[in-house]
């Protein structure tokens, strides 16, 4: 019985001290998501918000035909992909990340050749 317990220990032993070897060998990232300043930017008030997309057929439908141009580019990002946009009464705000000064600059020009959009109000950010 003693002799059980003791081996029992000792595994015990031996897993607890790979787990923290592995947790001191596991990667430290000092890139920590970051969002304080657009999150003070977006509580100003003087900022659009989805709260700012009007719920009318037309604004719904612009908006979702944008969305269908950003994401129907296959060269573009994930984060392009999932910019944040805002269409009321046909202008088109854009916000959130995307990879690059290009990335910027596709995803406005795709934005503004959909039918319907008047203006496009570009507040994206550059972030790699």
């Amino acid at each position: 019985m003693i002799k059980k317990s003791f081996h029992t220990l000792c595994v015990a032993a031996v897993l607890a001290a790979g787990t923290v070897a592995a947790a001191e060998k596991s990667p430290v990232t000092s890139d920590k998501a970051d969002n304080t300043a657009m999150n003070k930017r977006d509580r100003s008030g003087d900022s659009t918000t989805s709260f700012d997309q009007p719920n009318n057929k037309v604004d719904i439908d612009l908006a979702a035909n944008v969305r269908k141009a950003i994401v129907g580019e296959k060269s573009l990002s994930t984060k392009a992909h999932n910019v944040k946009l805002i269409a009321s009464a046909g202008v088109v705000t854009l916000r959130g990340p995307v990879a690059s000064a290009d990335e910027k600059a596709k995803v406005d020009q795709l934005a503004a050749s959909v039918a319907g959009v008047t203006r496009v109000d570009n507040q994206l950010d550059i972030k790699q």
